[in-house]
């Protein structure tokens, strides 16, 4: 649905997208992750046609960006960052207004307009003028004005800005929704919002693709092996002995309090059911025994730290 090669962007010396490619296929939800300066916004600009690349390519739905815009805009559902809004016009003014621009006849905007009214739940404020609502009211007036046209694609950019965390998990729940019938690509700096929303994620770091996956496969690549807490009521340095003999055991730490030891298992396989039997063998107490999972965050910051 969206497929992404070499493309560049460059405003004078200074490269905002280096040479980056990347594929969206039809029905995902991809996460486009960097810190602030990454290339991400501009990256989804080029998508949506508000500027043009310096080289390389990029389609939507077959379309080229560059070539065949309004074609591409016809596709297209884009949620920028600073939702650009006219205040003086009300909620359902706009919308009007917006199918217009979409070519929505009077019939298919009104129908339109009553299902993004439902979808983003704008019913107390669709007759208030723009300029009084809330900053959450106002990204959910443009994540409508977004839906209006029922695009194949939806580009949206930090949709949870300004909302509480109610609206933030009816957002979310939103966003999976519409990957029944759009194609998402979504930019956001919170992490587990994205983790919770997106079935993969693409990197971007000083304007280059730095790392590409599932959740669950970034998050093994934080560390090449697997780690494990335990804690077990006995002197520390038998309960450090006794496991670090446990084949695929590479390292043990621990400390001892009020009579408990815990420690941290460095370890190259699953060894969660030897550590269960040696408790049993020995008769220590087992109060815990879990792996330590890696948050999309420790991976975030390794990857972008690693890259500087």
């Amino acid at each position: 649905m969206i497929e992404v090669r070499n493309l560049s962007k460059h405003f004078g010396s200074h490269r905002a997208v280096d040479n980056i490619s990347f594929t969206v296929n039809e029905g995902e939800i991809v996460g486009f992750l960097g810190p602030n300066g990454a290339g991400k916004t501009t990256t989804l600009r080029i998508l949506t046609c508000y500027m043009p690349a310096t080289a390389g390519s990029a389609t939507i739905a077959g379309y080229d960006v560059l070539t065949e815009s309004m074609k591409v805009r016809a596709v297209v559902g884009y949620l920028p960052e600073s939702v650009p809004l006219y205040p003086e016009m009300r909620t359902r003014e706009y919308l009007r207004f917006r199918g217009k621009l979409h070519g929505l006849n009077k019939l298919a905007r009104e129908a339109a307009i009553a299902r993004v009214i439902e979808r983003c739940w704008l019913h107390e404020v669709i007759d208030r003028p723009i300029g009084q609502l809330s900053r959450g009211f106002r990204q959910r007036v443009g994540l409508a004005d977004a839906l209006l046209h029922n695009p194949r694609v939806l580009v949206l950019d930090e949709p949870t800005v300004g909302l509480d965390p109610a609206q933030i998990r009816a957002t979310r729940s939103l966003i999976r929704e519409l990957a029944q019938e759009h194609t998402v690509i979504l930019s956001s700096h919170i992490l587990p919002e994205v983790e919770a929303t997106c079935q993969r994620l693409i990197i971007i770091n000083e304007g280059r693709l730095v790392a590409s996956g599932t959740p669950d496969e970034l998050r093994e690549r934080i560390t090449g092996q697997a780690s494990l807490i335990a804690e077990l009521k006995a002197p520390r340095r038998d309960v450090v002995d006794a496991l670090q003999k446990l084949t695929g055991v590479t390292d043990v730490s621990g400390q001892m309090q009020d009579g408990w030891t815990r420690v941290n298992i460095a370890t190259d396989q699953d060894v969660r059911e030897d550590i269960a039997q040696l408790a049993a063998n020995k008769n220590w107490p087992l109060r815990e025994l879990r792996r330590d999972i890696a948050t999309l965050e420790d991976f975030f910051v390794k990857i972008v730290a690693g890259t500087r």
